[in-house]
């Protein structure tokens, strides 16, 4: 029997390049919706980190949002980014990422791409609970039935797995697109590409497929 064609997407909430890449992602779910399915897998930038980011460490990151904004043309909002005293902890909105999967699956994309864009165009700070529930709520799921499962040791555990297939699957950076099918895993992109480059590669994969 043969395997369904599927696109894994790694990624995490707080990587910039998959911010810069959301609507490349959006455009392949899109073009492809009828054809191929795409998966998310939540690959753990920073997971744990518990030192406030540094000064240089703000200057390296914002000098990679200016080359993200600059490639992609995705918003920022530059002035204040990483405030004194913020640690770039990326674990909660992952969290809350697959705690969305398990409530509300169709809104997983919408709603990691609702993390990013308060991250990184609104300053939101989205490793807080608070942010991240008020966020939940704009796509329809209960508040506190998200908290509850939010803090969960049972969504802990989920989070560590994704980062842990992430990590047995090779990937290392993000964003990185994988597909797979009865033929194997095979690389689509990454790193940050425009959908016009990475079309034709998923559109030859999935003739082959046909023939």
């Amino acid at each position: 029997m043969s395997q369904s064609p599927i696109l894994w997407y790694f990624a995490d909430p707080l990587c910039s390049w998959c911010w810069g890449f959301a609507p490349v992602i959006s455009a392949i779910r899109e073009t492809y919706r009828d054809r191929v399915k795409v998966a998310l897998m939540l690959g753990g930038l920073r997971p744990g980190t518990t030192d406030p980011v540094t000064p240089q460490f703000r200057d390296e990151l914002l000098h990679h949002w200016h080359e993200v904004h600059d490639r992609s043309g995705q918003p920022f909002l530059f002035e204040g980014a990483l405030p004194e005293g913020f640690v770039y902890d990326t674990e909660p909105p992952s969290r809350a990422v697959v705690a969305m999967g398990d409530l509300k699956p169709e809104a997983t994309f919408p709603y990691f791409k609702a993390i990013q864009g308060a991250f990184y165009a609104e300053q939101l700070d989205v490793t807080r609970p608070e942010a991240l529930v008020a966020l939940a709520e704009g796509h329809g799921v209960d508040a506190t039935a998200f908290l509850e499962l939010f803090q969960s040791d049972a969504m802990r555990e989920k989070t560590l797995r994704h980062f842990q297939m992430s990590r047995q699957a090779g990937v290392r950076s993000f964003p990185t697109v994988i597909m797979q099918d009865e033929a194997g895993p095979k690389l689509l992109t990454n790193g940050y590409r425009p959908f016009e480059e990475l079309a034709p590669a998923i559109q030859s994969w999935l003739e082959s497929r046909a023939r």
